[in-house]
């Protein structure tokens, strides 16, 4: 069986593109941010970014509603594959091939934590904006 359930941010964007011929294929990219568990003071990131491609309507849902940091859960299997890249070298591949996506918080949810950022707290990347001037009270430079 190969089945796997993710929830997560989107990094960016979706990526939509269209297929060429006579009935065009919706083709939507996006790299999901999936918190680890575990402790928080762990060595090493505390996300793993899995990459995500949706087909047909999947992919038109996505690229209609899915934005960066909008948080959804996802099904669908693992896929593996390979390429020569231009320089001659095999490239191996990973993708979740998303069966079914959909919103993990409610747009209040995403609203108040968008407000949040804004308000100096906490930015998009979960990073906080430092004030100019406390460079003199850090206990390091």
């Amino acid at each position: 069986m190969n089945k796997v359930i993710l929830m997560g941010r989107l990094t960016r964007d979706p990526d939509v593109r269209y297929s060429q011929g006579d009935e065009p294929l919706a083709v939507a990219r996006y790299t999901l941010a999936v918190d680890r568990r575990g402790r928080k003071d762990q060595d090493g990131p505390g996300a793993d970014f899995i990459s995500c491609v949706a087909f047909r309507r999947s992919a038109e849902f996505a690229e209609k509603y899915l934005r960066q940091g909008i948080k959804v859960v996802v099904t669908g299997r693992i896929q593996t594959g390979s390429y020569t890249n231009r320089e001659g070298q095999k490239v191996y591949t990973t993708d979740v091939v998303i069966e079914d996506q959909e919103f993990a918080e409610s747009k209040k949810g995403q609203e108040d934590r968008n407000a949040e950022s804004s308000n100096g707290h906490v930015n998009s990347d979960g990073f906080m904006n430092i004030p100019d001037g406390i460079d003199e009270e850090l206990p390091f430079n």
